[in-house]
């Protein structure tokens, strides 16, 4: 084999040798050596940045943040507890509490009813320069941030505007309308247990008053006297009111619990015990003649709704007086006053960002512009 030949073969992997030498990563000496090659170009971008970033956040318009704190309705013990027990399952639908009133409030005043009042009170749709009215209630959830304390449990409402006194004005109108749904919507316990009861009372007015109406119409005879219907229907109306109560808790139940369970069981068998005596009564108590038989039974029906009435007022009385203790008072502990401050831009965040990323740029543009001096093309 000739030298020649030798160099020819060993030429490639000397070529390749080379190549890998070439190849190998840049440390971190170069890099450093390629930034502080430019540094003054570097540092005088950033602080040119740096003062274009101070001097655009100086022409944006200012924005004022207005805060307000508000103590929400306390949920207290009702004082009709006890007397509620005597409803059994009647108590059940009159209202079970609530157990995190504060996000209820929260989402009251972020509801669409409260946005459009203050979106027509305050002429949002002109402030904000928008055209449909979705679009400024949109604007106008992002203007006006309402949080609640996890430990202390007041809700806090700041309100951004570039008008400090309208800014101020909007946190404030936010606990008025906070005020009126509060009002005029059954939020509490107390406003629920007196609106169930305010609607069952209407009801059972309606119908006893029919009832009174057909025992008039029924007139009554000596028979019906010496069958002494009063003390019969007092017994048979308290007798099917525990019946529709069981029969009301039943359905109650069956929301949360399966047929199978022992709670269901026990009302069940408590039902059918009632339903049984009360069938019993029914057929023990038979008139002398059919007249007096549609007295009996008119008289019982109104004995039961009266029965009804009277339990129903008792618990309304009784939930209206927990709602006025409880009152819907929605307590401020901080009125939003006009910011004397902006808050919004922050001039030297603005230009100390612009000079942060400046001085990104420029570096990256050092280190490249020194990769293509050590491999040029």
């Amino acid at each position: 084999m000739s030298m020649n030949d030798a160099n020819s073969k060993a030429s490639p992997r000397d070529s390749s040798s080379s190549w890998d030498d070439e190849d190998d990563g840049i440390s971190l000496s170069e890099l450093a050596g390629a930034i502080l090659g430019q540094w003054k170009i570097i540092l005088a971008g950033s602080v040119l940045a740096g003062a274009a970033g101070l001097g655009a956040a100086s022409l944006m318009k200012p924005v004022f943040t207005a805060r307000t704190v508000v103590m929400p309705p306390q949920q207290q013990q009702s004082s009709a507890a006890a007397a509620l027990g005597s409803l059994g399952a009647l108590a059940g639908l009159a209202g079970g509490g609530i157990k995190s009133p504060v996000d209820q409030y929260i989402a009251l005043m972020q509801s669409a009813t409260v946005s459009d009042r203050l979106i027509d009170r305050f002429k949002l749709m002109e402030v904000y320069e928008e055209e449909f009215r979705s679009v400024a209630r949109k604007t106008l959830l992002t203007k006006a941030i309402i949080t609640a304390g996890k430990k202390d449990g007041l809700i806090v409402v700041e309100v951004d505007d570039h008008d400090p006194k309208r800014a101020a004005d909007i946190a404030n109108a936010y606990v008025d309308e906070l005020r009126l749904m509060t009002n005029t919507l059954a939020v509490s316990e107390a406003q629920q247990r007196r609106r169930f009861f305010e609607q069952q009372l209407e009801v059972t007015k309606k119908r006893l008053t029919e009832a009174q109406v057909a025992l008039q119409e029924s007139g009554f005879s000596a028979g019906v006297l010496r069958a002494e219907p009063k003390a019969a229907a007092d017994g048979y109306a308290r007798l099917r009111a525990e019946v529709t109560a069981a029969e009301v808790r039943l359905q109650t139940m069956r929301r949360t619990l399966a047929d199978s369970a022992p709670e269901m069981q026990q009302q069940q068998a408590q039902l059918e015990a009632l339903r049984s005596e009360l069938a019993k009564l029914e057929q023990r108590e038979a008139a002398p003649s059919s007249k007096d038989a549609g007295y009996i039974g008119r008289y019982r029906d109104y004995k039961y709704q009266e029965t009804l009435f009277d339990l129903y007022a008792k618990q309304f009385e009784l939930a209206r007086l927990d709602e006025s203790r409880e009152g819907g008072l929605i307590q401020v502990v901080d009125v939003a006053t006009a910011p004397d401050r902006k808050s919004k831009p922050k001039r030297a965040m603005y230009a100390l960002g612009a000079a942060v990323l400046a001085g990104l740029l420029l570096s990256v543009r050092a280190v490249v512009i020194g990769l293509r001096a050590r491999r040029p093309l």
